[in-house]
Protein backbone atom coordinates (compact mmCIF):
# COMPACT_ATOMS: atom_id res chain seq x y z
CA UNK A 1 0.00 0.00 0.00
CA UNK A 2 1.58 3.65 -1.51
CA UNK A 3 1.63 5.69 2.24
CA UNK A 4 1.23 8.95 0.06
CA UNK A 5 1.23 10.91 3.38
CA UNK A 6 4.62 10.07 3.86
CA UNK A 7 5.52 13.31 1.31
CA UNK A 8 3.51 15.76 2.70
CA UNK A 9 6.28 19.05 3.45
CA UNK A 10 6.68 19.29 6.93
CA UNK A 11 8.67 22.34 6.54
CA UNK A 12 5.82 24.05 4.31
CA UNK A 13 2.88 23.60 7.25
CA UNK A 14 5.45 24.85 9.93
CA UNK A 15 6.01 27.72 7.55
CA UNK A 16 2.19 28.25 7.75
CA UNK A 17 1.54 27.52 11.12
CA UNK A 18 4.24 29.94 11.89
CA UNK A 19 3.26 33.09 9.88
CA UNK A 20 -0.52 32.37 11.16
CA UNK A 21 0.82 32.28 15.03
CA UNK A 22 2.66 35.53 14.33
CA UNK A 23 -0.59 37.25 12.53
CA UNK A 24 -2.51 36.51 16.08
CA UNK A 25 0.23 37.68 18.04
CA UNK A 26 0.60 40.95 16.19
CA UNK A 27 -3.34 41.12 15.95
CA UNK A 28 -3.71 40.31 19.39
CA UNK A 29 -1.36 44.02 20.32
CA UNK A 30 -3.08 45.78 17.28
CA UNK A 31 -6.49 44.66 18.85
CA UNK A 32 -6.13 45.41 22.66
CA UNK A 33 -4.56 48.90 23.10
CA UNK A 34 -5.13 51.09 25.80
CA UNK A 35 -6.66 54.11 23.49
CA UNK A 36 -10.42 55.12 24.55
CA UNK A 37 -12.36 54.96 21.40
CA UNK A 38 -16.20 53.46 21.24
CA UNK A 39 -14.93 51.17 18.81
CA UNK A 40 -12.31 49.47 21.34
CA UNK A 41 -14.44 46.70 22.27
CA UNK A 42 -15.29 45.99 18.72
CA UNK A 43 -12.38 45.83 17.62
CA UNK A 44 -10.78 43.63 20.48
CA UNK A 45 -12.86 41.26 19.44
CA UNK A 46 -11.68 40.54 15.90
CA UNK A 47 -8.90 38.57 17.71
CA UNK A 48 -11.10 36.18 18.70
CA UNK A 49 -12.79 36.57 15.63
CA UNK A 50 -9.18 35.13 14.22
CA UNK A 51 -8.60 32.58 16.69
CA UNK A 52 -12.01 31.02 15.17
CA UNK A 53 -10.99 31.39 12.02
CA UNK A 54 -7.31 29.54 12.79
CA UNK A 55 -9.39 26.98 13.80
CA UNK A 56 -11.40 26.35 11.02
CA UNK A 57 -8.99 27.05 8.54
CA UNK A 58 -6.95 24.17 9.83
CA UNK A 59 -9.67 21.47 10.29
CA UNK A 60 -9.99 23.07 6.53
CA UNK A 61 -6.77 21.93 5.53
CA UNK A 62 -6.59 18.82 6.66
CA UNK A 63 -9.55 17.81 4.80
CA UNK A 64 -8.06 19.43 1.35
CA UNK A 65 -5.01 16.66 2.41
CA UNK A 66 -7.58 13.85 2.31
CA UNK A 67 -9.34 14.78 -0.48
CA UNK A 68 -8.19 12.85 -4.13
CA UNK A 69 -6.39 14.79 -6.42
CA UNK A 70 -9.19 13.92 -9.25
CA UNK A 71 -12.11 16.20 -7.07
CA UNK A 72 -10.15 18.99 -7.50
CA UNK A 73 -9.73 18.69 -11.17
CA UNK A 74 -13.61 17.55 -11.56
CA UNK A 75 -14.87 20.23 -10.25
CA UNK A 76 -12.56 23.21 -11.39
CA UNK A 77 -14.90 24.16 -13.57
CA UNK A 78 -17.70 24.21 -11.61
CA UNK A 79 -15.75 26.11 -8.74
CA UNK A 80 -15.18 28.81 -10.71
CA UNK A 81 -18.99 29.46 -12.00
CA UNK A 82 -19.81 29.11 -8.90
CA UNK A 83 -16.66 32.02 -7.49
CA UNK A 84 -17.73 34.08 -10.37
CA UNK A 85 -22.08 33.31 -9.25
CA UNK A 86 -20.71 34.96 -5.89
CA UNK A 87 -19.25 37.93 -7.44
CA UNK A 88 -21.96 38.34 -9.62
CA UNK A 89 -24.20 38.13 -6.42
CA UNK A 90 -21.94 40.11 -4.18
CA UNK A 91 -22.83 43.46 -6.50
CA UNK A 92 -26.78 42.53 -6.66
CA UNK A 93 -27.12 42.05 -2.96
CA UNK A 94 -23.77 42.55 -1.40
CA UNK A 95 -22.53 44.65 2.13
CA UNK A 96 -20.33 46.99 1.35
CA UNK A 97 -17.28 47.23 3.50
CA UNK A 98 -14.93 49.82 3.50
CA UNK A 99 -16.07 51.09 0.00
CA UNK A 100 -16.23 47.80 -1.44
CA UNK A 101 -19.15 46.00 -2.44
CA UNK A 102 -17.63 42.67 -1.90
CA UNK A 103 -18.93 40.92 1.09
CA UNK A 104 -21.63 38.74 1.16
CA UNK A 105 -23.29 37.11 4.57
CA UNK A 106 -23.77 33.54 5.28
CA UNK A 107 -25.34 33.10 8.61
CA UNK A 108 -22.74 34.11 11.42
CA UNK A 109 -19.98 34.87 8.82
CA UNK A 110 -19.49 37.83 6.45
CA UNK A 111 -17.49 36.44 3.34
CA UNK A 112 -15.32 38.67 0.59
CA UNK A 113 -16.51 37.02 -2.41
CA UNK A 114 -13.08 38.75 -3.98
CA UNK A 115 -11.30 36.54 -1.96
CA UNK A 116 -13.00 32.86 -2.54
CA UNK A 117 -12.85 33.58 -5.72
CA UNK A 118 -9.21 33.15 -6.50
CA UNK A 119 -9.88 29.23 -5.37
CA UNK A 120 -12.26 28.86 -8.66
CA UNK A 121 -10.25 30.68 -10.17
CA UNK A 122 -6.88 29.20 -9.70
CA UNK A 123 -8.56 25.50 -10.86
CA UNK A 124 -9.86 26.65 -13.44
CA UNK A 125 -6.80 27.69 -14.95
CA UNK A 126 -4.97 25.16 -13.81
CA UNK A 127 -7.65 22.51 -15.20
CA UNK A 128 -7.10 24.65 -18.43
CA UNK A 129 -3.80 23.31 -19.12
CA UNK A 130 -4.29 19.91 -17.64
CA UNK A 131 -3.61 18.11 -21.20
CA UNK A 132 -1.26 20.01 -21.93
CA UNK A 133 3.32 20.02 -21.35
CA UNK A 134 4.38 22.15 -19.32
CA UNK A 135 6.93 24.49 -21.33
CA UNK A 136 5.31 23.78 -24.90
CA UNK A 137 2.01 25.54 -24.28
CA UNK A 138 0.36 27.22 -27.30
CA UNK A 139 0.58 30.80 -27.86
CA UNK A 140 -3.54 30.91 -27.84
CA UNK A 141 -3.95 29.93 -24.39
CA UNK A 142 -2.48 33.37 -23.33
CA UNK A 143 -5.73 35.02 -24.48
CA UNK A 144 -7.90 31.48 -22.54
CA UNK A 145 -5.77 32.10 -19.50
CA UNK A 146 -6.28 36.09 -19.55
CA UNK A 147 -9.76 35.61 -20.25
CA UNK A 148 -10.42 33.39 -17.14
CA UNK A 149 -8.70 35.88 -14.97
CA UNK A 150 -10.07 38.80 -16.12
CA UNK A 151 -13.74 37.68 -15.63
CA UNK A 152 -13.24 37.69 -11.99
CA UNK A 153 -11.31 40.38 -12.13
CA UNK A 154 -13.95 42.99 -13.71
CA UNK A 155 -16.16 41.88 -11.84
CA UNK A 156 -14.11 43.05 -8.87
CA UNK A 157 -13.42 46.40 -10.09
CA UNK A 158 -17.37 46.91 -10.48
CA UNK A 159 -17.01 45.82 -6.50
CA UNK A 160 -14.81 48.71 -6.39
CA UNK A 161 -12.37 46.89 -5.16
CA UNK A 162 -9.19 47.88 -7.42
CA UNK A 163 -6.32 46.49 -5.14
CA UNK A 164 -7.96 42.88 -5.11
CA UNK A 165 -8.53 43.00 -9.05
CA UNK A 166 -5.04 44.21 -9.33
CA UNK A 167 -3.66 41.07 -7.91
CA UNK A 168 -5.66 38.75 -10.57
CA UNK A 169 -4.04 40.68 -13.29
CA UNK A 170 -0.60 40.67 -12.00
CA UNK A 171 -0.91 36.54 -12.09
CA UNK A 172 -1.78 36.29 -15.60
CA UNK A 173 1.93 36.72 -16.62
CA UNK A 174 3.23 34.48 -13.92
CA UNK A 175 0.93 31.93 -14.79
CA UNK A 176 1.68 32.54 -18.52
CA UNK A 177 5.41 32.50 -17.74
CA UNK A 178 5.31 29.16 -16.01
CA UNK A 179 3.41 27.97 -18.94
CA UNK A 180 6.29 28.10 -21.20
CA UNK A 181 5.34 31.61 -22.46
CA UNK A 182 9.05 33.38 -23.93
CA UNK A 183 10.33 36.05 -21.11
CA UNK A 184 10.15 38.01 -23.93
CA UNK A 185 6.62 37.67 -23.96
CA UNK A 186 6.12 38.28 -20.31
CA UNK A 187 8.41 41.06 -20.45
CA UNK A 188 5.92 43.01 -22.83
CA UNK A 189 2.64 41.92 -21.08
CA UNK A 190 4.32 43.43 -17.51
CA UNK A 191 5.86 46.44 -19.30
CA UNK A 192 2.62 48.66 -18.80
CA UNK A 193 2.19 47.72 -15.57
CA UNK A 194 5.92 48.85 -14.96
CA UNK A 195 5.15 52.18 -17.05
CA UNK A 196 2.19 53.17 -15.33
CA UNK A 197 3.94 52.85 -11.82
CA UNK A 198 6.77 55.30 -13.00
CA UNK A 199 4.64 57.19 -15.00
CA UNK A 200 2.87 57.99 -11.42
CA UNK A 201 6.08 58.87 -9.75
CA UNK A 202 7.36 61.28 -12.59
CA UNK A 203 6.42 61.36 -15.61
CA UNK A 204 10.17 61.62 -16.92
CA UNK A 205 10.72 58.43 -15.62
CA UNK A 206 7.90 56.97 -17.11
CA UNK A 207 9.34 58.17 -20.87
CA UNK A 208 12.90 57.27 -19.65
CA UNK A 209 11.72 53.40 -18.99
CA UNK A 210 9.63 53.58 -22.45
CA UNK A 211 12.91 54.60 -24.26
CA UNK A 212 14.62 52.09 -22.12
CA UNK A 213 12.40 49.13 -22.67
CA UNK A 214 12.11 50.00 -26.49
CA UNK A 215 15.46 49.48 -27.28
CA UNK A 216 16.01 46.82 -24.86
CA UNK A 217 13.63 44.88 -26.42
CA UNK A 218 15.15 45.64 -30.09
CA UNK A 219 18.47 44.71 -29.15
CA UNK A 220 17.57 41.55 -27.28
CA UNK A 221 15.25 40.11 -29.86
CA UNK A 222 16.56 42.19 -32.92
CA UNK A 223 12.58 42.07 -34.00
CA UNK A 224 11.48 45.25 -35.64
CA UNK A 225 7.84 43.72 -34.52
CA UNK A 226 8.66 43.25 -31.21
CA UNK A 227 10.51 46.69 -30.90
CA UNK A 228 7.10 48.59 -32.29
CA UNK A 229 4.68 46.27 -29.90
CA UNK A 230 6.95 47.31 -27.02
CA UNK A 231 6.53 50.94 -28.38
CA UNK A 232 2.88 50.92 -28.62
CA UNK A 233 2.47 49.20 -24.96
CA UNK A 234 4.82 51.72 -23.21
CA UNK A 235 3.73 54.72 -24.89
CA UNK A 236 0.33 54.16 -24.89
CA UNK A 237 0.31 53.37 -21.14
CA UNK A 238 2.80 56.56 -20.69
CA UNK A 239 -0.14 59.14 -22.87
CA UNK A 240 -2.86 56.74 -20.93
CA UNK A 241 -1.58 57.65 -17.31
CA UNK A 242 -0.87 60.96 -17.78
CA UNK A 243 -4.02 62.24 -19.54
CA UNK A 244 -5.93 59.95 -16.65
CA UNK A 245 -3.79 61.83 -13.55
CA UNK A 246 -4.27 65.03 -15.48
CA UNK A 247 -8.28 65.25 -17.07
CA UNK A 248 -10.23 62.05 -16.11
CA UNK A 249 -9.52 61.06 -12.13
CA UNK A 250 -10.90 63.15 -9.50
CA UNK A 251 -8.19 65.64 -6.85
CA UNK A 252 -8.99 63.19 -4.13
CA UNK A 253 -8.42 59.53 -6.51
CA UNK A 254 -5.12 61.62 -7.53
CA UNK A 255 -4.57 62.18 -4.21
CA UNK A 256 -4.70 58.63 -3.84
CA UNK A 257 -2.79 57.23 -6.24
CA UNK A 258 0.32 59.84 -6.14
CA UNK A 259 0.37 60.10 -1.71
CA UNK A 260 2.69 57.82 -1.50
CA UNK A 261 5.64 59.41 -3.17
CA UNK A 262 5.87 62.55 -0.64
CA UNK A 263 3.06 61.61 1.91
CA UNK A 264 4.62 63.89 4.80
CA UNK A 265 3.84 66.78 2.35
CA UNK A 266 1.70 69.59 3.17
CA UNK A 267 -0.90 68.58 0.72
CA UNK A 268 -1.55 64.99 1.80
CA UNK A 269 -0.10 64.53 5.39
CA UNK A 270 -3.41 65.26 6.44
CA UNK A 271 -5.33 63.08 4.09
CA UNK A 272 -4.29 60.24 2.45
CA UNK A 273 -0.75 60.24 3.39
CA UNK A 274 -1.65 60.05 6.79
CA UNK A 275 -2.04 55.99 6.57
CA UNK A 276 1.59 55.55 5.11
CA UNK A 277 3.03 58.82 7.79
CA UNK A 278 1.83 56.84 10.56
CA UNK A 279 2.98 53.88 9.34
CA UNK A 280 6.64 54.82 8.51
CA UNK A 281 6.86 56.78 12.09
CA UNK A 282 5.93 53.14 13.24
CA UNK A 283 8.06 51.14 11.91
CA UNK A 284 10.96 53.52 12.36
CA UNK A 285 10.18 54.02 16.49
CA UNK A 286 10.85 50.38 16.05
CA UNK A 287 14.66 50.72 15.81
CA UNK A 288 16.43 47.38 15.50
CA UNK A 289 14.99 45.33 18.38
CA UNK A 290 11.20 46.89 18.73
CA UNK A 291 9.42 48.19 21.86
CA UNK A 292 8.31 45.35 23.04
CA UNK A 293 5.02 43.31 22.76
CA UNK A 294 2.17 45.57 23.58
CA UNK A 295 5.02 48.31 24.14
CA UNK A 296 4.62 50.47 20.81
CA UNK A 297 3.11 53.48 20.80
CA UNK A 298 2.40 54.33 17.85
CA UNK A 299 0.13 50.77 17.68
CA UNK A 300 -1.08 50.95 21.26
CA UNK A 301 -2.52 54.69 20.66
CA UNK A 302 -4.25 53.17 17.63
CA UNK A 303 -2.43 56.25 15.33
CA UNK A 304 -2.14 53.37 12.11
CA UNK A 305 -5.34 53.27 10.64
CA UNK A 306 -6.32 49.45 9.97
CA UNK A 307 -3.10 48.39 11.70
CA UNK A 308 -4.81 45.08 12.15
CA UNK A 309 -5.54 44.22 9.00
CA UNK A 310 -3.87 46.35 5.95
CA UNK A 311 -1.08 47.88 7.91
CA UNK A 312 -0.28 44.59 10.29
CA UNK A 313 3.30 44.32 9.38
CA UNK A 314 3.98 48.24 10.29
CA UNK A 315 2.85 46.68 14.46
CA UNK A 316 5.51 43.88 13.77
CA UNK A 317 7.95 46.86 12.72
CA UNK A 318 7.46 49.16 15.88
CA UNK A 319 6.93 45.99 18.34
CA UNK A 320 9.52 43.66 17.35
CA UNK A 321 11.94 46.19 15.09
CA UNK A 322 14.04 45.39 12.54
CA UNK A 323 14.77 42.16 13.68
CA UNK A 324 11.10 41.14 13.57
CA UNK A 325 10.98 42.35 10.28
CA UNK A 326 13.88 40.68 8.89
CA UNK A 327 12.21 37.15 10.40
CA UNK A 328 8.43 37.76 8.95
CA UNK A 329 10.50 38.53 5.33
CA UNK A 330 12.83 35.35 5.76
CA UNK A 331 9.77 32.97 6.41
CA UNK A 332 7.86 34.53 3.72
CA UNK A 333 10.90 34.15 1.13
CA UNK A 334 11.13 30.20 2.35
CA UNK A 335 7.54 29.96 2.05
CA UNK A 336 7.43 30.76 -2.00
CA UNK A 337 10.88 29.09 -2.59
CA UNK A 338 9.23 25.93 -1.25
CA UNK A 339 6.52 26.38 -3.36
CA UNK A 340 8.13 27.17 -6.15
CA UNK A 341 9.65 24.27 -5.31
CA UNK A 342 6.22 22.19 -5.07
CA UNK A 343 5.31 24.10 -8.57
CA UNK A 344 8.24 22.68 -10.27
CA UNK A 345 7.93 18.73 -8.28
CA UNK A 346 4.93 17.96 -9.28
CA UNK A 347 5.05 16.98 -13.03
CA UNK A 348 1.45 16.72 -13.64
CA UNK A 349 0.63 19.93 -15.39
CA UNK A 350 -2.41 20.58 -13.19
CA UNK A 351 -0.83 20.23 -10.05
CA UNK A 352 2.35 22.29 -11.68
CA UNK A 353 -0.12 25.31 -12.71
CA UNK A 354 -1.87 25.36 -9.55
CA UNK A 355 1.24 25.38 -7.33
CA UNK A 356 2.48 28.26 -9.31
CA UNK A 357 -0.70 30.02 -9.47
CA UNK A 358 -0.73 29.95 -5.73
CA UNK A 359 3.20 31.02 -5.33
CA UNK A 360 2.50 33.80 -7.53
CA UNK A 361 -0.58 35.22 -5.21
CA UNK A 362 1.21 35.20 -2.43
CA UNK A 363 4.64 36.60 -3.82
CA UNK A 364 1.97 39.66 -5.29
CA UNK A 365 -0.03 39.96 -1.99
CA UNK A 366 3.47 40.48 0.27
CA UNK A 367 5.33 42.27 -2.43
CA UNK A 368 2.20 45.05 -2.45
CA UNK A 369 1.50 45.02 1.17
CA UNK A 370 5.25 45.69 2.53
CA UNK A 371 6.10 48.04 -0.79
CA UNK A 372 2.71 49.53 0.53
CA UNK A 373 3.35 50.18 4.27
CA UNK A 374 6.64 51.33 4.08
CA UNK A 375 5.63 53.98 1.38
CA UNK A 376 7.26 52.40 -1.90
CA UNK A 377 3.60 51.84 -3.48
CA UNK A 378 0.33 53.83 -3.04
CA UNK A 379 -1.94 52.62 -0.61
CA UNK A 380 -4.75 50.07 -2.31
CA UNK A 381 -5.82 47.79 0.39
CA UNK A 382 -3.69 44.54 0.18
CA UNK A 383 -3.95 42.55 3.14
CA UNK A 384 -0.81 40.46 4.06
CA UNK A 385 -1.20 36.63 3.64
CA UNK A 386 -1.59 34.75 7.23
CA UNK A 387 -0.67 38.05 9.34
CA UNK A 388 -3.62 40.23 8.58
CA UNK A 389 -6.95 40.31 10.65
CA UNK A 390 -9.77 38.58 7.92
CA UNK A 391 -11.61 35.38 7.30
CA UNK A 392 -12.34 35.23 4.02
CA UNK A 393 -8.80 35.92 2.81
CA UNK A 394 -7.64 33.37 5.67
CA UNK A 395 -9.84 30.62 4.56
CA UNK A 396 -9.05 31.47 0.75
CA UNK A 397 -5.11 31.33 1.75
CA UNK A 398 -5.54 28.04 3.56
CA UNK A 399 -7.25 26.04 0.89
CA UNK A 400 -5.35 27.36 -2.06
CA UNK A 401 -2.47 25.97 0.31
CA UNK A 402 -3.85 22.51 1.23
CA UNK A 403 -4.82 21.99 -2.40
CA UNK A 404 -0.83 22.30 -3.03
CA UNK A 405 0.01 20.01 0.02
CA UNK A 406 -2.04 17.79 -1.55
CA UNK A 407 -0.81 18.03 -4.80
CA UNK A 408 2.55 17.40 -4.05
CA UNK A 409 1.74 14.25 -1.31
CA UNK A 410 0.51 13.06 -4.28
CA UNK A 411 2.84 12.81 -6.78
CA UNK A 412 4.03 9.80 -6.87
CA UNK A 413 0.54 8.75 -7.80
CA UNK A 414 0.97 8.10 -11.63
CA UNK A 415 -3.15 7.64 -11.80
CA UNK A 416 -3.42 11.76 -11.55
CA UNK A 417 -1.38 11.58 -14.83
CA UNK A 418 -3.90 9.66 -16.49
CA UNK A 419 -6.77 12.26 -15.47
CA UNK A 420 -8.14 14.32 -18.66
Amino acid sequence: MYFWYRNLDLVTLLLWAALTIIGLVAIYSATHGDAQDFLLETVSRNFYRQLLWVTICGVGLLLALLLPIRVYQRVAWLAYIVSVGFLVAALLVGREVGGAQSWIALGPFNLQSSELAKVGTLLAVANLFATQTIGTVRMWYVPLTTGLVMVPAVLIILQNDLGTALVYMVIIPILLFWSGLPLRIVFLIISPVITGYFAVVSWQLGVAFAVLMTGGMFWYTRNVKVGVVAVVLTAGTLATALFALNTVLESHQVARVVSFTNPGSEEFRSGVGFHLVQSKAAIGSGGFTGKGFMEGTQTQGRYVPEQSTDFIFSVIGEEFGFVGAIVVLVLYAVFLIRLVRLADRVKHPFGSMMAAGVAGIFLVHVFINIGMVVGLLPVIGIPLPFLSYGGSALLANTAMLGIVLGLDMRRNDFSIYALR
